[in-house]
């Protein structure tokens, strides 16, 4: 079995970007997150984490009923390659089991924390049938709060055809990062780019 590379970025020619936040969902930034791919008529990828799921059922509810993805970030957001094979496949399991049941979609992406993988966990991921995910902009850095400035001029630089990149709407401060979002969604709406769910990213893949 060949082992699953990361997803950083989709060959298209269609002028489409996947931007997803990861860690939520939370109940000041997610809802206004929300607010801001209504008003571009856009998509979002959400990789949640199964504690803070529990947590927040109505924004779960919220963000699947608006037509964005739910995509599986573990459970407690533990670095994989720290776990045993069998705690590693719980990680994965309870949240799957949550997207499930709060809406009714089993999830088919994944993004690890720390984006810490190794081939044992990529083969367990691979094996429940995920793409799994990463991102062109890690240089944004928006978990450390680096100014509005500088997670936009990072993003920016890697918004292109096919683009998959990286923001946080859970732990911590995110008002920077939305900030952020809501001048760089204004930006790509405005030059004609479609903001697609990273599923819908993957399928533009298939129709090069």
């Amino acid at each position: 079995m060949s082992i699953p590379k990361i997803i950083n970025q989709v060959d298209t020619r269609h002028k489409a970007i996947a931007i997803t936040f990861d860690d939520g969902p939370n109940p000041v930034y997610t809802p206004q997150i929300l607010d801001l791919f209504r008003e571009v008529s856009g998509k979002a990828t959400f990789f949640m984490i199964g504690e803070q799921m529990k947590k927040y059922p109505d924004i779960v509810s919220a963000v699947s009923k608006e037509g964005h993805e739910i995509g599986n970030h573990t459970y407690t957001h533990p670095k994989l390659t720290t776990l045993t094979p069998e705690d590693c496949q719980k990680e994965v399991q309870l949240t799957e089991q949550l997207i499930r049941d709060m809406t009714g979609t089993r999830p088919v992406t994944f993004r690890p924390p720390y984006l810490d993988l190794d081939h044992k966990i990529s083969a367990l991921i691979h094996s429940r049938s995920y793409s799994i995910i990463g991102a062109l902009n890690m240089e944004a850095l928006d978990w450390e709060q680096p100014g509005v400035d500088h997670i936009l001029s990072k993003s920016r630089k890697h918004a292109m055809n096919g683009s998959v990149l990286l923001f946080h709407d859970g732990f911590g401060n995110r008002s920077q990062t939305v900030e952020a979002v809501r001048m760089l969604v204004g930006e790509l709406s405005s030059k004609g780019y479609k903001l697609v769910t990273v599923s819908e990213l993957l399928e533009l893949r298939a129709a090069t």
